[in-house]
């Protein structure tokens, strides 16, 4: 084996090498960032008026679809929606939309009560980051855990808004990546993810450990010393009380967890069959 060692002039022209093939790359991403972002700006409001028509004439095309009991997966609201939302118990909304996609001003959902979470996404080809997208998961969560819901939307309710439930049923309701999606597509049979879209829920489910915590499912009990008090027994007079401790409730498991676990031991070879329990359809303006 032989060793040669490189002089500074050697070492800074690997050195600049390497800043320039990374300065081409840079540019290369945001090349094809602003051509996709112009790209859709022009069909932002073609295909909206394509997806009302659909809604109009077809009802399967539904404006919005219900994933489980806290949670809704849907094309972009219009400012008459707001109050059918509140309604049908949302207490938060998640925008996916880049500003010039979002028909709906905060202060509106404000004025009904309900929480607006923004994460600027761009349409097609993109992925909201990781930081986001567990920014979403808790938003979605924290509402369920007070009884509300969530409504998620991007333009049509596909690619940017379907990665955001896919992580959430990933960590919260400890499905696959595979299994998310395929029940995904049985409550909405039209999603469609984005390669890049795909690759974050895919990662994401590598990086997110599977948590328990504050579940509305109510699969456990926490049984403090204060739920003890008034109540006396013999084992009261003894020295050595014992600890208190977790303990799982008897109550049969909610529907999205016997589906969770159905889906997990299952090797999913396609669409699912129909689920029962959606909302009323959702028409559009």
């Amino acid at each position: 084996m032989k060793i040669e060692e490189l002089d500074d002039a050697d070492s800074d022209r690997h050195q600049n090498g390497g800043s320039v093939a990374s300065a081409k790359q840079i540019v290369k991403v945001d090349a094809k960032r602003a051509l996709v972002g112009a790209g859709a700006r022009i069909l932002f409001y073609p295909t909206l008026l394509y997806n009302v028509f659909r809604n109009k004439i077809q009802s399967e095309f539904r404006w919005w679809d219900e994933v489980d009991q806290y949670l809704l997966l849907g094309a972009v609201p219009f400012p008459k929606d707001v109050p059918r939302l509140k309604q049908l118990g949302v207490g938060g909304v998640i925008t996916l939309n880049e500003p010039y996609e979002t028909l709906v001003p905060s202060s509106l959902y404000r004025a009904h009560g309900i929480e607006h979470l923004v994460i600027p996404t761009r349409d097609y080809l993109f992925a909201p980051s990781f930081v986001d997208i567990s920014r979403a998961v808790d938003f979605i969560h924290k509402n369920a855990c007070c009884g509300r819901t969530t409504y998620v939307h991007c333009k049509a309710g596909r690619g940017r808004s379907t990665t955001i439930v896919l992580c959430y049923l990933v960590e919260y309701k400890r499905m696959s990546p595979i299994a998310a999606l395929e029940y995904v597509r049985s409550r909405r049979p039209r999603v469609l993810l984005a390669p890049s879209q795909w690759k974050a829920v895919q990662e994401y489910s590598r990086r997110q450990p599977a948590t328990t915590a504050c579940s509305p499912s109510r699969d456990a009990v926490l049984i403090t010393k204060a739920d003890l008090e008034g109540y006396h027994s013999a084992c009261d007079d003894d020295a050595n009380s014992k600890e208190l401790a977790i303990v799982p409730s008897m109550k049969a498991r909610p529907m999205m967890a016997r589906l969770s676990c159905l889906f997990a031991s299952l090797k999913v070879s396609g669409v699912c069959g129909p689920v029962t329990g959606r909302l009323p359809e959702a028409r559009a303006c």
